[in-house]
């Protein structure tokens, strides 16, 4: 079963639900800050356990893919009253377009998603197992000693460390192998941080993905899903960037 979060605005306004998709090795709890800011913009909001993270049933991880994640979002987009934008970072990103490809969704937004492919690498070897978040440079769960998180204060660290959660290596090889997203039939926008050494603006230079980007001034990768002070400047982007009229009339 599949474990959600919702957040609710005061009053309905006719505008489109969001689900939120984690990133690799966390949970839903790092979308806390996120919701609090849709709902305040006016928007519901759905934040999902994938299958295996968080409060979703326990399952298999070390045979768990991507494609199943794509799944997860997919199910619960199609338990909602009208088509979601889909909103996921990091890995979260990649399962968002996914499920957007698939035409689960009337808008997609991406912060630092993983990239997609044009065509798998058969030669990367897809291995079964789980690994936790030591493999993303959190190697302990003291708040004030985390470098993989520069731009957050305690508070926000103290969130982003109680989301860890393992991870399965089936799903990070299909990565390095490639996930084939050939075509976007919704509109798609990436936002990165300044400070993101992991998956900068530039990492995204070649895609052939018809999308609009937001930069997040002094935003590490962490800081995009977590740092309230990002946040001050991400969720009005990405709200004005919904509110465009040729945005706004896919989503109607």
């Amino acid at each position: 079963m599949l474990a959600v979060t919702t957040t609710l605005p005061d009053a309905a306004n006719g505008r489109p639900p969001i689900i939120l998709v984690h990133g690799a090795a966390s949970s839903s709890g790092i979308w806390r800050y996120w919701q609090a800011r849709l709902a305040k913009q006016g928007y519901a909001s759905y934040a999902l356990d994938l299958r295996g993270h968080g409060q979703s049933t326990p399952c298999d991880l070390s045979r768990t893919s991507m494609h199943d994640y794509a799944a997860d979002v997919r199910t619960l987009s199609s338990q909602l009253e009208r088509k979601p934008v889909l909103l996921g970072w990091s890995m979260g990103g990649l399962v968002s377009m996914m499920a957007a490809a698939a035409g689960d969704a009337v808008a997609c937004v991406c912060l630092a998603p993983s990239t997609p492919a044009r065509a798998v690498d058969t030669s990367v070897t897809l291995r079964e197992g789980v690994f936790g978040p030591e493999e993303y440079g959190i190697t302990n769960l003291t708040a004030a000693e985390q470098p993989a998180m520069p731009d957050l204060d305690d508070e926000e660290r103290e969130v982003a460390l109680a989301a860890l959660a393992n991870e399965s290596r089936r799903a990070r090889d299909e990565r390095k192998a490639g996930i084939v997203v050939e075509s976007m039939p919704c509109p798609l926008l990436i936002v990165t941080g300044t400070n993101d050494d992991q998956w900068p603006r530039e990492r995204y230079d070649g895609l052939w993905l018809d999308a609009d980007y937001v930069e997040v001034e002094g935003a590490s990768h962490w800081g995009l899903v977590l740092s309230r002070r990002a946040l001050a400047h991400a969720a009005p982007a990405v709200a004005g960037w919904l509110a465009q009229p040729r945005i706004a009339a896919s989503t109607q």
